[in-house]
């Protein structure tokens, strides 16, 4: 299952409440966290709402995954 690492590039300050709470819902505190979420349509979605504030890359695979599954 492919995976997306966000990582927040520039601050909350001054962005709307929904923003806000978003970045925080994603787990994103600070400029340079980074957190790996599932790539399902509502992290899509959440990202969506702060993209001008974080950077996204998809991962293919997890490291140590059993690929015999």
């Amino acid at each position: 299952m492919a995976q997306l690492q966000v990582q927040q590039k520039k601050s909350s300050i001054g962005c709307k409440a929904n923003q806000r709470e978003t970045l925080r819902s994603l787990g994103l505190k600070r400029i340079g966290d980074v957190v790996v979420k599932e790539d399902r349509p509502e992290i899509r979605g959440m990202v969506h709402t702060v993209r001008h504030l974080v950077t996204v890359q998809v991962i293919d695979g997890v490291i140590g995954e059993d690929e015999s599954k």
